[in-house]
């Protein structure tokens, strides 16, 4: 049997705890190129250890369909990971705090049309989760030696409602 978990809107304040929200909602913190383009200035956290690099890569994700079966959490411990469509479309964000080194209940948010996301270092978070076709994503992320990547299967899945 699955437990629920039911859908919020993404906010900067809801998604602090693991994360940052990017996106350009307000005004601009400067304009440039001749006052013809809006500068959202340094939004996000970037953290990749003392032996990583940035990268920049392309995802191509699978559209999911909601209700959403969670069974799956996963957390980067050497580096944080943005995620920036390239698409207008919303899509589906899932984290978790960690609790003794496992995630605890989890949350879910939907993006807003054009809302970015930076996770933090160690954060625990579903995986990609579009909402519709085009899944298409550049992330920023850790790109360097070590184990980056814990998985922990869900002894019992959660159903994410909207």
């Amino acid at each position: 049997m699955s437990r629920k978990i039911r859908i919020a809107p993404l906010t900067a304040a809801a998604f602090a705890p693991f994360g940052d929200l990017l996106d350009t909602a307000g005004a601009p913190d400067k304009m440039i190129n001749a006052g013809l383009c809006g500068r959202f200035h340094d939004r996000a956290r970037l953290d990749f250890g003392p032996e990583g690099r940035a990268g920049i890569s392309i995802f191509d994700a699978e559209p999911r369909d909601l209700p959403y079966e969670l069974t799956l959490l996963e957390r980067h411990p050497l580096g944080s990971q943005a995620f920036l469509p390239l698409s207008g479309n919303p899509f589906l964000v899932i984290v978790a705090p960690d609790e003794g080194g496992q995630p605890g209940r989890p949350l879910a948010f939907r993006t807003a049309p054009h809302q970015g996301i930076n996770l933090h270092r160690g954060t625990w978070h579903g995986v990609l989760t579009p909402l519709s076709a085009p899944g298409l994503f550049a992330v920023v992320d850790r790109i360097g030696p070590g184990a980056n990547l814990e998985e922990v299967f869900l002894d019992r899945s959660y159903k994410v409602v909207p």
